[in-house]
């Protein structure tokens, strides 16, 4: 390979990040917004009533989402990638908008289900995309870019309390835009999107039985299940429910504990992914396992931010334990992909994705569902999230007996 084609192959590698940033953006704003205007949904849906049925409404989108995410997994590394992911775009972009429109509790859940078929071809598709254009050198860091864009969807997300609030917007005005917008973008995606080049080396494609039996049977494949699984209970918590804990907790109007709950929280996840990908990118130029080791210790941090969050007496003191949470997640969150690649073939890396987000988001389901029925009974938070802080101390160990498999480390 000569040194303009590889310069030319480096610039389009990191061209189809860019391009998928936007996508990622939306994808998170959608479920963002939920959260940070659950007062004026429910206030303007009366049959909602109950937090548990709220829990329910944001469990909807996330069982079918992670039932048909190793369906999507699966057909991403079948077909064009470029295909699926702006077909996705456009989909649930459509269905955002619709949203805007529902009147009942069971139209909500629709949309939300509806919503959850669109999303589960998405994420496992990009992040095999991205992977597949950058290899051992940049692939932490290319993934912790992507991840920004979710970030960033979501401290938007995070203001959209102030819309709700406005009486010349509302929170149908804001599902309304955001699917518009999402409906356009699609357009100049398909056009510049581009699937890399076919490896020489590439094997064929294994029927699904055969796909699902080589990951089951995979020790460290299970590994990183539980690994990417049992965090994303507490994380999947902190999104969906902490405007509505700090709006109770601490006397604030929906709009400020919309933005206190993400934008903080999210500023730190997008430094903890910068420096998480920085790092273990030089981290595996020392050893193998470098990926894991980073991504072990922003796991550490989690012990002290989930204890904290849920004992802190004073709203500044809550910020300070997110923000920790938040560097936390993001030497996790941009590693997942980067470790999959490390014990799983490249033919199968969506299809893998797409079955840990089964596991993790079924189960965020249930701990959102879960949550707002212990909330219901009024559990304290520091019971509920210390038992998030011993999940995150039993997740540190359990990352650390994944073995990389030297031919693929090799291979990248």
């Amino acid at each position: 390979m000569t040194e303009s084609t590889s310069s030319s192959l480096a610039r389009t590698a990191w061209l189809i990040v860019l391009l998928l940033v936007p996508v990622a953006l939306l994808n998170y704003l959608d479920r963002q917004m939920m959260a940070a205007m659950k007062s004026s949904m429910m206030g303007d849906i009366p049959d909602i009533a109950t937090k548990a049925n709220w829990g329910f409404v944001l469990g909807s989108f996330k069982w079918v989402y992670a039932i048909l995410s190793p369906v999507g997994g699966y057909i991403a590394d079948r077909v064009s990638r470029r295909h699926l992911i702006c077909l996705s775009l456009f989909v649930w972009s459509a269905v955002t908008w619709a949203t805007g429109h529902v009147t009942t509790f069971n139209e909500l859940v629709a949309a939300r289900a509806l919503m959850g078929i669109s999303e589960a071809f998405y994420i496992p598709a990009a992040l095999a995309l991205i992977t597949d254009y950058h290899l051992g050198p940049t692939r932490s860091r290319a993934v912790g870019v992507h991840q920004m864009g979710i970030y960033a969807g979501t401290i938007l997300g995070g203001f959209a309390g102030y819309a709700a609030d406005n009486p010349a917007l509302g929170w149908r005005w804001a599902f309304s835009l955001c699917g518009l917008v999402g409906v356009l973008y699609a357009l100049p995606l398909f056009a510049l999107l581009r699937n890399p080049p076919r490896r020489a080396d590439a094997q064929p494609q294994p029927s699904p039985i055969k796909a699902g039996s080589e990951l089951l049977t995979n020790r460290g494949f299970i590994l990183l299940v539980l690994y990417f699984t049992l965090p994303a209970l507490a994380g999947w918590v902190v999104r969906d429910w902490m405007p509505d804990i700090l709006k109770e907790q601490f006397g604030l109007g929906q709009g400020k504990a919309g933005v206190s709950a993400v934008l903080f929280v999210q500023i730190a996840s997008l430094i903890g992914v910068g420096v998480g990908g920085y790092l273990a990118d030089r981290m595996m130029q020392r050893t193998m396992r470098g990926r894991i080791l980073v991504s072990a210790l922003g796991m550490t941090f989690f012990l002290p931010a989930l204890f904290g969050v849920g004992n802190a007496s004073t709203l500044t003191i809550a910020i300070g334990f997110l923000m920790l949470f938040g560097l936390g997640w993001g030497f996790f969150d941009c590693n997942n992909m980067p470790i999959l690649c490390q014990i799983v073939r490249p033919e199968l890396r969506a299809t893998g994705y797409g079955l840990m987000n089964l596991v993790s988001i079924s189960c965020g389901g249930l701990a959102d569902w879960g949550f707002g029925a212990l909330r219901d009974r009024h559990v304290p938070l520091n019971v509920i999230f210390g038992v998030f802080a011993a999940v995150a101390l039993l997740s540190v160990f359990i990352v650390l007996l994944i073995k990389p498999r030297k031919e693929l480390v090799a291979a990248t």
